[in-house]
This record gives C-alpha cells, structure tokens and sequence, in this order.
C-alpha cells in the first residue's frame, strides 16, 4: 500500500548513511533491553498513538468518498488499537520493535487497506483556502521590517507559528476543532527564547553573511504552516537569489501537503507573471520527496528528490514529524536547519524542554 516507487538515499547525507545515518531521534530501547519484553518508553509512545485514534476514526467516519465509512473507521480502529496493545505485551510483533516511523506506517497501512485515502482532505482544502487569502497579507508585512535580520527572525517564527496547524498531536486536533486558530494570534503567543534548542543568532548572522546557491525544504502540514510560514521564508531565500526546491510528500498523511496540493497552491499564488508577490518564481521548484507519513526516513527518498537535491548547499527540515522525532541529529555534507515546534509532551520530555517549546538548529557544513 505504500509508495512504490524506487527510492534512493538522500545524496546531502553525511556517507556512509548505514554507519552515520538512523532516522528516529528517540531511542525507544537499546541493545541491552530485552527483546521479548516492551521497554517504558515503547509502551509510553504507544500509549500516545492510542491516544490518536479517537480523532483518527471521527476524521475517517466522515470521509465522503469512502462508502460505509462509520463501519470502516470503527474497523480501523478496533485494528489498529489491537496492534498497538499486541506490541506493548510483544515488542516484536507487526515489524517491531516499534519505532515513530514504524507506528506511523501501521496506521496508514490500515486505513489504506480499508479505502481511506485522504481522511484530512476536507479540513485541508478548507484551511489552504484560508491561509491562501491572508498570504499577500503576511508578505506585505514582513517586508515593512527593513532590518535584514530582524526580518529574517520574523520569517522564522511564522515558520514554528505556522507549524502549530497539526492534526497529528491528539490535542491539538481538540483545540482546532473548538475554535481553530489564528496564525498572528500563534506568532505573538511562541514560547520565549531561547528555545530548547536555540540556534537562531547564529544563523541571523550567517543569514546577512551569506547566501546560498540552492535551499532544499521539506515541508509539513497544509494550511497556515506551508502557506504562510514557509512560502513566505522561501519568497524571501528566492529574492536573495537562491534556487529553492520545495520537497513535499507523494501520498497523503494527516493534514501534511502533497506534492500535487502544494502545486497547485504555488500556481494559484503566482500572478499572471509568475511572481509570488512581487518576487520572480521561476526559481521556485516543487518535488516529490517520495515519502507517505508525516515523519521521514531520509535513506529512502525519490530519484526525482535526490537529482533535484544534489547540488544544494542548504537543507532546512520543517516540522516535529520530519525535523525533530526524526532527523534531529542528522548530519549533512551542506548547511542544514531543522525547525519545528514541540507538539508532544513525550519530545519535550526527551528535549528538556517546554510543552510547545520550539526548536531552531542550524549546522555549518
């Protein structure tokens, strides 16, 4: 059920990837646990995907291209919760031991076997269609901030601003449902710095050093995070003169862009002469990263990616998903970021931070 295409390792990989490369940041065991029995950090992470899977079912239940949907959402979760509770009494039941990726996979290998395909697609288009009419907006007022790196700073907290439109944290699919949320609203409320890991006047002040030849960015969730924290940031790296390469997901998962929804978002954002407010995009790319869950495995990505990517001296991750509970301490052969916001009480625990914390690393090649 999954993507089937071939799949390459990412080429800005520090090499050997088998020896320098694991895509899960947490450990949830080591070598020294035993195998038959699921350690307390498995059996807490499962405990937060059960969690998950009330709103995974009400999101299912009313997906109107799936006939019968109440009865199959109700499956869904009956097998997937008997998953879950089948690996927490043996760790090395359905692939296991279980890891983020790993229990990702297992929900979306159970709601594709029963025809779900796209649960979020509703609450997607609704919220792409919002944060598309606020974009001029959010541009208009990042580039009233003269001070190069003051911009740049506000650039970055529309970023972890945006990146609190989350379906995939239990709780925030709770507050959203109640009221929504508003992006300036999110942008004033970030927790204050530094962060729990706090790069960021580093980067400001390599960001008025330098400028990069070709960005690669992964990105996350629909809405208010791609459109008005990362499009805006990619706006400002391609005025600069920088080759960006938006790198989105092949299928659906939660609320993430796909590769063929991000598209159609730029093309509808671009004015008849291809610029994305004012600013030329004929150096704006969008690729298939070839993956199909909110967390990524950077060993298996397109062909497509990879050519796309080969020549890139910076790579920025966005999102908990692909940036913190995975990739984290991934090192590259070019300048990278990892960005995102703390959206689990489980990875701030890990971190040493706060709930909601954010996190801004930024390495030097």
């Amino acid at each position: 059920m999954e993507s089937s295409s071939p799949s390459v390792p990412f080429p800005l990989l520090q090499t050997p990837v088998e020896s320098t490369y694991r895509a899960c940041t947490i450990p949830y065991r080591f070598p020294s646990d035993n195998p038959r029995k699921a350690t307390p950090v498995e059996i807490q992470w499962i405990d937060l995907f059960l969690k998950s899977v009330p709103s995974f079912k009400q999101r299912a239940e009313n997906d109107p291209t799936v006939p019968d949907a109440p009865a199959k959402a109700e499956k869904f979760a009956e097998r997937y919760t008997a998953m879950l509770e089948e690996m927490k009494k043996d760790p090395e039941s359905h692939g296991g031991p279980p890891d983020c990726i790993l229990l990702c996979r297992l929900r979306e290998i159970v709601l594709r076997e029963l025809g779900f395909r796209d649960i979020f697609k509703k609450v997607k288009d609704e919220e792409n269609a919002k944060a598309m009419s606020l974009f001029d907006g959010v541009v208009q007022r990042n580039d009233e901030i003269e001070d190069g790196g003051k911009r740049v700073e506000n650039l970055i907290r529309g970023i972890l601003a945006g990146n609190i439109f989350d379906l995939g944290s239990a709780q925030l699919a709770e507050v959203f449902a109640k009221d929504g949320m508003s992006f300036l609203a999110s942008c004033q409320n970030l927790v204050s710095r530094p962060w729990v890991i706090d790069d960021l006047d580093a980067f400001m002040s390599k960001w008025t050093k330098k400028s990069w030849e070709k960005a690669v960015i992964f990105v996350d969730n629909s809405g208010a995070d791609v459109i008005l924290g990362i499009l805006p940031f990619a706006r400002e790296l391609l005025r600069r003169g920088t080759k960006v390469v938006l790198a989105a997901n092949d299928m659906p998962s939660i609320n993430d862009v796909t590769y063929p929804e991000l598209i159609e978002i730029v093309n509808k954002l671009k004015d008849a002469d291809g610029k994305l407010a004012g600013v030329d995009a004929s150096n704006l790319l969008v690729a298939n990263s070839g993956n199909d869950l909110p967390v990524i495995d950077l060993s298996s990505v397109s062909p497509e990616l990879a050519f796309m990517a080969s020549d890139a001296d910076l790579v920025v991750l966005e999102g908990m998903g692909r940036a913190i509970e995975t990739n984290l301490y991934a090192q590259m052969k070019c300048d990278s970021i990892k960005i995102g916001m703390v959206k689990h009480p489980e990875v701030a625990q890990f971190l040493g931070g706060r709930h909601y914390d954010c996190v801004f690393k930024f390495n030097e090649a």
